[in-house]
C-alpha cells in the first residue's frame, strides 16, 4: 500500500495540512522558500490543539508547547535559537 501525502492548502498566506481523512486540521502554518517560518499549530485527529511552537528559517526556536487533551498547556520545550550554519 503506497503512502499519500497529506491533503493540503493555502488559505490567507497560510498553509493548512489535514489528516489523512481529508477533512480535520493537522496543521497550519507559513511556509516560504520551501521552509516553514513563525508560528506553528497541530491538531489531534479530533480537532483539539496538540503542538505549537516558532520557525525561523526552516528550524525550531523559542519554547514549544504541548497541550492535553482538554486543549490546555502541559508541557513547554525551550528549542533554543538556530544554529550557525558553518561553511
Amino acid at each position: 500500500m503506497a503512502a499519500h501525502a497529506k491533503k493540503s492548502e493555502i488559505i490567507d498566506d497560510y498553509t493548512i495540512k489535514y489528516h489523512a481523512n481529508g477533512t480535520t486540521r493537522w496543521s497550519k502554518g507559513r511556509i516560504e522558500n520551501g521552509h516553514p517560518i513563525g508560528y506553528w499549530e497541530w491538531y489531534r485527529i479530533d480537532g483539539t490543539l496538540k503542538r505549537s511552537g516558532h520557525f525561523e528559517a526552516g528550524e525550531p526556536v523559542g519554547d514549544w508547547t504541548t497541550y492535553d487533551q482538554d486543549g490546555k498547556p502541559y508541557k513547554v520545550t525551550d528549542r533554543g535559537r538556530p544554529r550557525a550554519k558553518h561553511e
